[in-house]
């Protein structure tokens, strides 16, 4: 019973920091143009 005073607080901390870092990327644009990207790979220049 004691471990849960442990997890239940790391897993609070663990999904801040996906949401986090979702948020960034986000933000950063990464997710604006998926289908340009995916593209540019198989084109030769």
């Amino acid at each position: 019973m004691d471990v849960l005073f442990l997890l239940i607080p790391f897993s609070v901390v663990l999904v801040l920091v996906i949401v986090g870092g979702l948020w960034w990327a986000v933000d950063r644009g990464q997710f604006d143009d998926v289908e340009r990207e995916g593209e540019r790979i198989l084109r030769d220049d």
